[in-house]
Formats: structure tokens, C-alpha cells, sequence
């Protein structure tokens, strides 16, 4: 099997709305002109998101919590496959494993967030072809940081699969080798948190 890209969109976006009326990732990006093969302005934060994972990637599965019938509505008419997670509110970890058990017979998971929705399509495609091409770990660089998404060969499926609490797999990408893919892309850096990030 190939990489399947697996989207993390079951968070409850606390930073962005406290009280919790206003769902972070239904919210409008703000317009500006979008670059060949990304998605168009005037879209979602997470339409967007998951566009770019789909144009890279033939299977991607969607991670949303269970009363959010409105992020899953929208993920299922672009073409991804929606999961809902049980478990969502006990923090991304429990979003990420559930994720992982809808493909554990692929060959790698490309692991995005539905809030970071810069990321290029070509950065996703270097990523999962890095694993694809035999790196346990491929992570994203660009100007000297490291980034999201990250993808993951099988070697560490039993760990990714452990995993518990907020903190996803960054305990993995800090304590294993990772292959460091250099991109002309900003994106990997930038998330949606607060009202701000999207003026």
C-alpha cells in the first residue's frame, strides 16, 4: 500500500474561542491569491487543509469529533474518508492513534493537522515519497525550523500507536533519526490558533 495521509481535525480549538461557539476550523481564510495547485482563498481553514493532502495523497483519512457533524459533512464531500473519534476530548494522541487504525496496513502515514492550512501539496509529496523511499521519519524544514506535517514509515507504527495525551507523536520525531526535508514553504510553520492568524 501507499502513504496514506491521515488529518487531524477533532480539536476544540480552546485558544481560538474559549467559549467554544465559533469552530477555528469551519472559519474563512483570508483572501489572497493562491498559488498554482494550492487551494483557492475565499475557503475554510480546514477545506483548505484537506485540498492540498488530497491533491498529494490517493487516500486520506479525516479524524473529527463526534458532535462536529459540519467538519465531517464538508471532509466526506471533498473526498476524504471521515472518522469520528470517540475519544477526541482526551487529547490529540487519542485523535492520531484512532486515525491510525482505520489504515494500519499502509506502508507510511503522512500525519497533518487541519489547522495548518499553508502547506503545499509538494511539500506533502516530498515527505511521503522520503518514507516511501525507506526513511523511518521525514519531517519538513524550512529556514532552519522544522515543521508539520510529518510522515512516518512502519518501523514506528507500535510506538505511534501507544501514544496517549496532547502532545501527538513529537516525543517519537525528538528521540529517533529523522530524514530533514529542506522546502520552499513557509506553511509547514504556520497553524491557525487565534482570530489573529486569520487577518
Amino acid at each position: 500500500m501507499s502513504i496514506v495521509g491521515i488529518l487531524l481535525a477533532a480539536g476544540r480549538g480552546i485558544r481560538f474561542d474559549p467559549a467554544g461557539a465559533r469552530n477555528k476550523l469551519l472559519q474563512a481564510l483570508p483572501s489572497r491569491a493562491a498559488a498554482p495547485g494550492e487551494a483557492s482563498c475565499h475557503t475554510s481553514v480546514l477545506e483548505a487543509s484537506a485540498r492540498n493532502m488530497l491533491a498529494t495523497l490517493s487516500r486520506v483519512v479525516a479524524v473529527v469529533r463526534p458532535e462536529d457533524e459540519e467538519s465531517a459533512a464538508l471532509l466526506r464531500g471533498l473526498g476524504c474518508e471521515v472518522s469520528v473519534c470517540p475519544q477526541a476530548a482526551q487529547g490529540m494522541a487519542a485523535s492520531l492513534v484512532h486515525g491510525l487504525r482505520q489504515a494500519p496496513q499502509a506502508s507510511g502515514w503522512l500525519l497533518a493537522l487541519g489547522d495548518m492550512p499553508y502547506v503545499k501539496p509538494a511539500t506533502m509529496a516530498a515527505l511521503a515519497r522520503t518514507v516511501e523511499l525507506g526513511a523511518d521519519i521525514a519531517a519538513p524544514i524550512h529556514q532552519g525550523r522544522r515543521g508539520n506535517p510529518v510522515a512516518f514509515g512502519r518501523r514506528h507504527l507500535p510506538l505511534l500507536l501507544a501514544l496517549e495525551g496532547d502532545q501527538g507523536a513529537r516525543a517519537i520525531v525528538k528521540n529517533f533519526p529523522v530524514n530533514e526535508v529542506v522546502v520552499e514553504d513557509s506553511g509547514i510553520l504556520l497553524d491557525i490558533d487565534t482570530p489573529s492568524d486569520l487577518l
